[in-house]
C-alpha cells in the first residue's frame, strides 16, 4: 500500500513510500490482541492490596464465651471474620499480576492493531523533524495543519525526542512514543497515527515477519 509523506506543515513533499504488507495488511487477530491488552495491562497492577487476616489481628484467641448454655450463636474469639474488628477472611494479599506472551505473539499484536488503523485510514507519514525549543504551539499548528485538531493523535518517532515529548505534554489528546516502546494500547487508543519517516523505518525493522523469535 502507498501512502503519501507529507511535510510537518501538511504539505506535500512529492514522495511516498510503500507499507510493509506482512505489517500493515494482515488478516487482524483480535483474541491475540486481547492477549496483549491484557498483558499491559496487568504489568500497571501494583499488586500491593492488603487486608489484615485473623492472625494478624491485635487481641486475645480466648473464646469469648462458652459453646452452649448462654442461647446465643456459637463463637469463637474477638478476632473472627464474622465479628466487627475482626479479621479479614479470604482478603487481599500482595500478590505479582505480571503476565507474559512470547515475542511472536507481542508483534503479532502490534501487527494486527496497526493493519486495522490502515483499514481506517487513520495512519499518516510525514517527514523526519525535531523541534529546537519546546513548543506546544509548533506541535497544535502541525496537527492543524495535517486536519488532526480534534482527534486523539499517536506521534511516533525514530528516536529520542526529549523536546517533542514536552512540546506535547499540555495537549491532552496527543501521546508521543519511540517506536521501538510502541505498544498495543498506544495504537489502539489513538484515533489516529503520526508516524516519523524514521518510526516507520523502525517499526518495519521490529516487526518485520522475517525477524527472529
Amino acid at each position: 500500500m502507498e501512502v503519501e509523506i507529507l511535510q510537518d506543515d501538511g504539505a506535500a513533499s512529492g514522495r511516498s513510500v510503500t507499507l510493509d504488507p506482512t505489517i500493515f495488511e494482515i488478516e487482524p487477530n483480535d483474541h491475540v490482541i486481547w492477549l496483549d491488552v491484557r498483558r499491559i495491562q496487568a504489568h500497571k497492577r501494583q499488586g500491593t492490596a492488603k487486608t489484615k487476616q485473623r492472625s494478624e489481628i491485635r487481641g486475645s484467641t480466648r473464646k469469648l464465651y462458652r459453646q452452649k448454655g448462654t442461647g446465643n450463636a456459637r463463637v469463637g474469639d474477638a478476632k473472627s471474620p464474622i465479628r466487627r474488628g475482626g479479621g479479614r477472611a479470604h482478603g487481599p494479599q500482595p500478590r505479582n499480576y505480571r503476565q507474559n506472551l512470547n515475542k511472536k505473539t507481542k508483534r503479532l499484536a502490534r501487527r494486527s492493531a496497526l493493519s486495522y488503523k490502515v483499514q481506517d485510514e487513520a495512519i499518516h507519514v510525514v517527514e523526519d523533524f525535531e523541534l529546537d525549543t519546546p513548543s506546544t504551539k509548533a506541535v497544535s499548528n502541525m496537527l492543524d495543519s495535517l486536519d488532526l485538531a480534534d482527534s486523539k493523535v499517536l506521534i511516533v518517532t525514530g528516536g529520542n525526542q526529549p523536546t517533542l515529548y514536552r512540546s506535547a505534554r499540555n495537549l491532552p489528546k496527543v501521546n508521543v512514543q519511540e517506536a521501538g516502546s510502541l505498544n498495543t494500547i498506544d495504537i489502539l487508543d489513538a484515533e489516529a497515527i503520526v508516524l516519523q519517516e524514521g518510526a516507520l523505518e523502525e517499526i518495519t525493522r521490529v516487526l518485520s515477519v522475517a525477524q527472529p523469535a
